[in-house]
């Protein structure tokens, strides 16, 4: 049977309407275009434009203390609530001085968003009376609710907060923020990574005091004073702050002929005071805010952002600049020599990892305080820091001869004393195998309790040495204390005593 082709015909779609459907979809092409442009055109120039919102918070353990919050943030578009920029960003939680309000601060949003911060400023605390213990609780309560922020999926800034925060503050709010970070620090907050005075102000309502409070701080710390400040004079307020301070890391910086108020804008309030109290400021406001920023923002890429090339710029201009006087408790990160001993080559200082290097190249895997070389060649060590900026040792020349290969097995079964000893948190521990066996090195209490068992296993004859951070079993820090390293191989065992302070 034939089959006949049928006679029906679609009817063609009228012209005008593909031609709509294809501007339709040219449209969603180009402006999903013009939106990556703008991603890839931020992240290339490292800039971005300025979002904002405002939000309530409520502070649950406060009675439900409303904390109403201005945000700005870095975003692919400038204005209200626009969506924010690839990437995340760390936290500045910003209070505001006395009879003052966020927007007399425009300044620090107008410099600092751009640069990749998103900046809050609670609007508490404004008026004449004003509570500082409750600001500073307002301060510390945005430090970790902006992590919840963050994760909330409706927020402008969802997925978009790092974990990094700072705490940041100008007179009554630089004052309020050492309160904040008291609290912070003693209940160990893994955000906060440093505080930032500008003229901090003594807060002393309630009978807390910003002075008291800066001896539990320990977090880096720097605070930035204007040399012919009278509203807060710098010996009465700021530096009895940065003396009381516990960090390791602090800076004060005084800028020459500097203000109270220049750090800020213009505020009546503020302004009239200083006319008052303040004489020989002798630089104008834009002077005092250019030289805060030179300094706020190399101290923030490397204290939020780890850039350690940002630590030497600013470590560089607080020695060199002819702007300021200063003051400053540091330990630099020591570097480390190369140490030979029967073919093992040792780094001379500890740190919390290391990478040892050939002529030059890492060497894959190679991560240890101790390494034995496989070859001739210019050996040198990396060794990195809590705060993440590691020192390099000078090049060790080792020449591999194959005759000296039983060097390499040690002649004794040994176990080094630790060091450093006392140690505080990390002590390296060395020992020496003069043959094979079933190895195990613990950590006993005074009492013979076992605190932790570092090694358990079967190993070659050799030299070995690992590090002990100082906590037991569960991961917790050990109490400060005498404690015993035993090495046992088969029946043989050997002891030393080590000493943990805090």
């Amino acid at each position: 049977m034939a089959f006949k082709r049928s006679s029906v015909r679609s009817r063609p779609a009228p012209q005008s309407s593909v031609m709509e459907i294809l501007k339709i979809i040219l449209n969603i092409i180009t402006s999903i275009l013009f939106i990556l442009f703008l991603q890839l055109s931020t992240l290339l120039n490292a800039q971005y434009f300025i979002g904002n919102y405002s939000k309530v918070f409520q502070d649950s353990t406060r009675s439900n203390r409303n904390v109403p919050t201005e945000i700005y943030y870095p975003s692919i578009s400038a204005g209200n609530n626009t969506q924010v920029a690839f990437g995340q960003f760390p936290i500045i939680i910003f209070g505001h001085g006395f009879l003052m309000s966020y927007g007399d601060y425009q300044n620090l949003w107008e410099d600092l968003v751009p640069k990749g911060y998103i900046i809050l400023f609670p609007r508490t605390e404004e008026g004449l009376i004003n509570d500082h213990q409750e600001f500073g609780w307002d301060l510390q309560f945005l430090v970790t609710e902006m992590q919840r922020e963050g994760a909330d999926n409706y927020s402008p800034v969802f997925n978009a907060v790092a974990n990094n925060t700072a705490l940041m503050g100008h007179s009554m709010g630089g004052g309020a923020a050492f309160l904040a970070a008291d609290s912070l620090t003693q209940n160990q907050d893994v955000q906060l990574k440093t505080i930032i005075g500008l003229a901090p102000a003594e807060s002393s309502s309630n009978g807390v005091s910003s002075i008291s409070s800066a001896l539990n701080v320990n977090v880096p710390a720097l605070i930035l004073s204007g040399s012919q400040d009278g509203v807060t004079t710098p010996e009465t307020h700021h530096l009895p702050i940065f003396n009381n301070l516990s960090s390791g890391y602090k800076t004060f910086i005084s800028i020459l002929g500097g203000a109270h108020c220049y750090f800020g804008e213009p505020n009546f309030f503020c302004d009239f005071g200083e006319t008052t109290a303040s004489s020989g400021i002798s630089i104008s406001r834009e002077d005092q805010q250019n030289i805060t920023f030179d300094f706020v923002n190399l101290w923030l890429d490397y204290m939020l952002k780890d850039s350690c090339n940002q630590y030497n710029a600013f470590q560089d201009s607080v020695l060199n600049s002819n702007r300021i006087a200063y003051d400053q408790i540091h330990q630099e990160n020591p570097t480390s020599t190369i140490i030979e001993n029967n073919g093992v080559l040792s780094s001379s200082v500890i740190g919390l990892q290391y990478q040892w290097y050939m002529d030059n190249s890492p060497i894959a895997g190679e991560n240890n305080v101790t390494f034995t070389p496989i070859g001739s060649g210019d050996y040198s060590v990396e060794v990195f820091f809590v705060d993440g900026c590691p020192t390099s040792s000078e090049p060790y020349t080792f020449e591999f001869l194959t005759t000296s290969i039983s060097k390499l097995i040690p002649d004794q079964f040994f176990l080094h004393q630790n060091y450093p000893n006392p140690f505080n948190p990390i002590t390296s521990i060395g020992y020496d195998l003069a043959q094979n066996g079933m190895v195990n090195l613990s950590i006993f209490d005074v009492n013979g309790k076992i605190i932790k068992s570092l090694v358990n296993e079967f190993q070659n004859a050799g030299n070995y040495s690992l590090t002990w951070d100082g906590v037991n079993f569960a991961g917790e820090e050990v109490s400060a204390g005498l404690y015993l390293c035993v090495l046992q191989l088969g029946n043989t065992k050997q002891t030393k005593k080590m000493s943990f302070i805090k």
